[in-house]
């Protein structure tokens, strides 16, 4: 097996991961770090999940000097939650070796990112609209900047940044270096590398594998009429430590939310229509495990790296199996086991038969009828039926909703033990 120091990563960084329990480098990685480290430009195909973060940051901090006084490095990502996510990776390393970071994205208060600027970091982290923003005000300046990585290249241009990231490259060094990372490789990707490459070296990692070996996947059959009961009993069933649920839309993200918060689980929404202070607030509680249950818009499935996620939960069916694949790559990482729970409606199999065939696996069907535990919402619904005239009985220990929580009015309903596994 490789490790860190034969790929020529320095012994500073080599101590550093160590002490976060990384001693070998996953496969992106041990393809990835030798071109870069050589100065070539490399297109990585690599799906979420596959440790492609460390892959370009090692050699990139390598090469900045930190002794300079201009920014020197760029990495470009679609949303703030992957920058944050990539940000919070850069800031340790980059202070064993005394490189300023700053990451920079749209919500946030654009006078405190001057301020930052100003004191001249080597490694800016942002997405393109922001960045270029701060460039235009004359607030970045990018003449310095000779290495620079597109990360989830497929999905800022999905999210219609790709003009942005151009013009972003044109204003940085003539001689760049340039990485770009992307799940997929769409036309205008390619002819994107085409334009702003120079001989680069292509890696394709079989991220399929790599991203869901570790993650047990099973399909629930139901009706939308039992949709919500079954996700319920399966969430009593499986007593998760955190788990999080995708839906299509915001508005079903919320709709969902308040639906189990009404049944008294500890649950949170994150959707595109979040400020940036409520989407940190939400995640901060996530990351804590002060919230059991996240219910999640796919811009959730980019970038989020949480620990103790042992749940995925597909409430509706993603569009794509790359989507699926984004999805479910937030459970089951680090070498940690998951499990990836997908609801489907009879009139969604066929879909769910494309996505296996995209996937080159039949997903387990659960058969089992589980025997489902009365919500509170029966529960009440049987007592109000009692007060009209039926003769009361009490509800056995067995059946009664289990209910744990501090005193401040908040209670978990039918969750069960939760342990955090080390």
């Amino acid at each position: 097996m490789i490790h860190f120091d034969q790929l020529c990563v320095s012994e500073t960084l080599v101590t550093c991961l160590k002490t976060r329990g990384i001693t070998e480098p996953t496969p992106v990685q041990e393809q990835a770090i030798p071109p870069l480290r050589a100065g070539r430009d490399v297109i990585a195909q690599a799906q979420t999940g596959t440790g492609k973060t460390l892959a370009f940051l090692l050699p990139i901090l390598e090469k900045i000097k930190p002794q300079g006084a201009a920014a020197q490095a760029l990495v470009i990502a679609p949303t703030r939650e992957l920058a944050i996510q990539i940000a919070r990776v850069a800031e340790p390393l980059g202070a064993e070796l005394g490189i300023g970071t700053i990451v920079i994205y749209g919500g946030a208060d654009i006078e405190r990112q001057k301020e930052k600027l100003r004191r001249h970091p080597q490694l800016i982290i942002g997405t393109p609209g922001r960045l270029l923003d701060h460039v235009r005000r004359g607030t970045l300046t990018l003449g310095s900047v000779n290495k620079i990585v597109l990360d989830e290249a497929d999905e800022m241009l999905k999210m219609g940044f790709i003009e942005d990231v151009e013009t972003l490259l044109r204003h940085t060094a003539q001689d760049y270096q340039l990485a770009l990372f992307s799940a997929t490789m769409p036309e205008r990707i390619v002819r994107l590398t085409k334009s702003f490459m120079t001989n680069p070296a292509h890696i394709r990692i079989e991220g399929e594998t790599t991203t869901l070996e570790n993650i047990e996947q099973i399909v629930l059959s139901v009706s939308e009429g039992t949709k919500l009961d079954r996700l319920c009993a399966s969430i009593n069933e499986e007593a998760p430590y955190l788990a999080m649920v995708f839906c299509a839309t915001k508005e079903r993200t919320r709709s969902l939310m308040m639906e189990l918060a009404q049944r008294g689980y500890l649950v949170d929404a994150l959707s595109g229509d979040l400020t940036q202070t409520q989407r940190t607030f939400v995640l901060r509680q996530f990351r804590e495990a002060k919230l059991q249950i996240l219910c999640a818009t796919d811009i959730a499935a980019r970038g989020l790296d949480i620990e103790g996620v042992t749940h995925v939960y597909n409430y509706d069916l993603p569009p794509t199996v790359t989507d699926y694949i984004h999805r479910i790559g937030r459970t089951g990482r680090a070498g940690a086991q998951g499990k990836a729970i997908t609801l489907v409606a009879a009139h969604q199999h066929e879909k769910l038969r494309k996505m296996e065939a995209a996937l080159k696996e039949r997903l387990r069907r659960d058969t089992v009828k589980k025997k489902m535990r009365p919500t509170r919402a029966a529960v009440e619904g049987q007592n109000q039926t009692e007060r009209r005239g039926k003769p009361k009985r009490t509800i056995s220990k067995k059946t009664k909703p289990k209910q744990r929580g501090k005193k401040s009015g908040k209670t978990v309903t039918n969750i069960g033990r939760r342990s955090r596994k080390h």
